[in-house]
Order: C-alpha cells, then structure tokens, then sequence
C-alpha cells in the first residue's frame, strides 16, 4: 500500500471483455443497442472482471476493506447527474483499469484518483467530480435527510418521488395514505373513512383546520420511521397529500432543544445590539411564536422569494439557498448558524447526531390541466358511488382549497414546483440539481458546527 497506486487512465489500454467491441464507441447509445434501455439483461451487463475481486483499503492505516461494486459505484455516479448508461461504462472502464495493472488492492483515495481521471475523460469533469465528493461526505456523516413531497391528487406526487429516489438513490419512499389507512383502520385514530375534501364543510376555514388535524395525526403514524431515520442518519422521502408544510417533521427531543439554541441565540444577538433586558425578553417572545406558529415552515427551509415555481418550466438555475436550521431566516439564502454557543452546539450534535437536513416541495398544476385529471380521478374512486353528479364539482372546490393552502407557503419561502407533461423532464432535473444543493447547504452547516470548516460571514 505504500507504493503510489495511481494508473494514468488515458495511457492505458485495459483487455477488452466478451461483451467489448474494441473497433466502436461503445459509449454512444445508437452503436450500442445494449445500453437504450435502463433495463439490462443479465448476459449484457455482465462482464468477466466481476469475477475478480477489487479490495478497497479505508483508513490511514488501511484497517478495513469493502469489495468494489460496479453496480454501486454506478448509482453513486448516477447522483451526480451523469446519465445511468454513461455512468455503467465509466464504473465498467475503472474495473478493467484496476484489473489490468493488478491493482487488487487499492486505497480508496487512488481509487478515486482513478475514477476522477475516468470521468473528466468523457466530460464530466469538476462540476460532478464535486458532487462525488459531496455525496461522499453525506453518506459518510451519515445526516438524516427527509424529502417532503407535498400536494393534492394528481399533481405526480408519487412519480416525482420514485423517480427522485432513483436519481439520489434513496432506497425508501412512504406513502402518507397507506399510512392513513392503517392508523383508520387499525387502531382508534379519529380518522374518517371518507377523505376530507370529500365531505361538506360550512367554510374553507372548517376544511383546512379539519384537514390539518389529520396532517398532525398521519405525522404521529410516522413518528417511528422518522426517529428511526434520524437516529441512524437514513435518508427518506415521504410523499402524499396529508403533508402539511406547517408540522414540524422532527422527534420531540430534537425540536424541543432546537428551540432553546434558538431562544438563546436571539436573545444574545439582541443583548449584543440593544443592551436592553425589556427588548430581549420580547425577542424570546417572538422567536417561541416562530417556532410554535403553525405556519412555520417544516424542517426550516429558506429560499428566495418567488424564484422556485415561477421559472421551473423555464429551467432556472437551480443555485438557490437553503436554511436548514432555526426559524425561516429574515434575510433569504443566508445559513443562520449558532456560532456564539459552539460548546452548548457540540455538546448537543453529541447526543442527538448531526442536524437534520428536512427539503418540503409543493407540488401543483396549471389549473385547466389539474381539473381535467381530477375529473377522471373522481370518476375512479370508491366514495364516487356516494357523490351525486353535482356534488363532484365540490370535490374538485375542495381540493383547490386544500391546494392554494399548500401553496401558500411560498411567501415563506417554500418551493412550489409546477408541474407539467410537457416540461416534465426539465422538472425533475431542476428538482435533482436542487435537492443536491440543499444537501450541500446542509452538510456545510453541519461541518461548520463541528468546527472542520469556518464560518462563511
């Protein structure tokens, strides 16, 4: 191990395998059929250097090993936003270079010099070997990371959230209506067998408190998977309409002491300016109220105003800043961080793990094109039997109510994402690339808690 391991990917000239036609670019779809589709056979994906083992070396004093896997290193590649084909034959191209120089054994840092060398030579050069990195930080910090995925019927909740599983490779996905189902139908949850916009309400205002208390009580259905998650720093995506942006996604103990730092900082930073015992005593005040409002904005996320849903379908760039601890900040893309409290800080990130990263997305459609698929939806539902012809334009009221509710929040900040069949596409890859800045924005934060990083002023 103490030889310098790294092999000059563009001298080398590694055998081709049974399935390598060494006269063609087998990188370009139309040359190679094998790799038009995502789904691959086995005798096409397969290749005789999986036969043979790559050990990765970790630590200074290489103490532990892992078994390189094409298939991960492919979807860790996948992340990055390198397309999935291209990342297979880079993670193919990196097994044969090892391989071929008798590199059985590797330290993960010449490994990465290699795989580096590999992506820069087919154009995916400091941008993504960035994100590489980063996402390597995030696995091995091992943040808790929760993914809201919110709106109303029909707006590709669920397509949205597979389809960004797959993109960031997070394994698990929940469902806030099977959740729903088995707390109705499994234990004495008040929970009514026919959904919230399907009943009558006197006001808007009834149906929205009535559609917030299920909110809070699906959120108590998912209390265990969520401690879990942020006990063992899992990532998650949590998708469906009983999603209110306004709840708090977070275990008791971790946002009861949120909210003492919270308390203490605005009171120092009050103190600091004013010297005034009176006004700091209101600053505790209001910082309680932003904490406890129910409008507050789950898991904290700050953006600038209007950005977000206005120019999706344009493609903006998706270099927007993220909050990720305290209340919305008042001044937008500005990471709020405790450095007046760095010991209380260290002592708690010991206790509780690293802060959760928690990304809220609102999802909605042009109004024309929503009602359209609502209309089919109603038809397709058991309670359609119960509601007369004239009574399925109410539904649709109130789903737009419960909507323009979710899409509120903007004005504080949220994203709201519009989606639409045309520019779908575009949405997700605007989605991807902002979800990976919201990722970095919250390891940032938590590395310079830590201390590993200073403090951007």
């Amino acid at each position: 191990m103490g030889k310098d391991k790294e092999v000059a990917a563009s001298s080398s000239n590694p055998i081709p395998d049974s399935n390598h036609n060494s006269g063609e670019d087998d990188s370009d779809p139309s040359k190679n059929p094998s790799f038009t589709s995502v789904n691959f056979s086995s005798r096409n994906a397969s290749s005789k250097y999986d036969f043979v083992k790559v050990k990765v070396w970790l630590g200074d004093h290489a103490d532990h090993y892992y078994v390189l896997s094409r298939f991960l290193l492919s979807r860790m590649l996948t992340v990055t936003k390198i397309p999935n084909h291209v990342a297979i034959k880079i993670a193919l191209e990196l097994k044969k270079l090892l391989i071929d120089n008798s590199l059985l054994d590797v330290s993960q840092s010449d490994l990465e010099a290699n795989l580096f060398k590999l992506m820069e030579r087919r154009g995916y050069g400091e941008e993504y070997i960035n994100r590489y990195k980063m996402m390597t930080r995030f696995h091995h910090q091992r943040v808790p990371l929760v993914i809201l995925v919110c709106g109303t019927a029909c707006v590709g909740k669920s397509t949205i959230a597979t389809q960004l599983a797959q993109r960031l490779n997070l394994p698990n996905v929940l469902q806030t209506d099977m959740v729903y189902e088995l707390l109705r139908t499994s234990t004495d949850a008040p929970l009514g067998s026919t959904p919230v916009w399907a009943r009558d309400f006197s006001s808007s205002e009834e149906l929205i408190t009535e559609f917030c208390r299920e909110c809070r009580i699906v959120r108590k259905g998912l209390a265990g998977d969520l401690k879990k998650a942020m006990k063992d720093g899992k990532p998650i995506i949590i998708e469906g309409i009983h999603l209110d942006p306004s709840i708090y996604l977070m275990d008791e103990e971790n946002k009861s002491s949120a909210n003492v730092t919270e308390k203490t900082k605005e009171a120092n930073l009050v103190s600091v300016i004013n010297n005034d015992p009176a006004k700091q005593v209101e600053n505790n005040t209001a910082s309680d109220s932003c904490t406890d409002n129910s409008n507050s904005i789950v898991g904290n996320v700050s953006l600038e105003d209007g950005k977000s849903g206005d120019k999706l379908n344009k493609v903006p760039d998706p270099q927007e800043s993220v909050t990720t601890a305290g209340c919305v900040s008042d001044n937008k893309g500005e990471i709020v961080t405790d450095t007046s409290r760095e010991g209380d800080s260290t002592a708690r990130k010991d206790k509780l793990g690293p802060k959760p990263i928690i990304i809220p997305i609102v999802l909605k459609m042009a109004e024309f094109d929503h009602k359209a698929l609502l209309e089919e939806w109603i038809v397709t539902r058991t309670f359609s039997d119960k509601c007369p012809v004239q009574d399925k334009g109410r539904l649709i009221t109130n789903l737009k109510i419960i909507q323009d509710y979710l899409c509120s929040f903007k004005s504080q900040g949220l994203t709201v994402a519009n989606i639409s069949a045309t520019t779908f596409p575009q949405t997700l890859d605007w989605l991807h690339a902002y979800l990976l800045q919201c990722i970095e924005q919250g390891i940032s934060s938590v590395s310079n808690e830590n201390g590993r990083q200073p403090a951007e002023r």
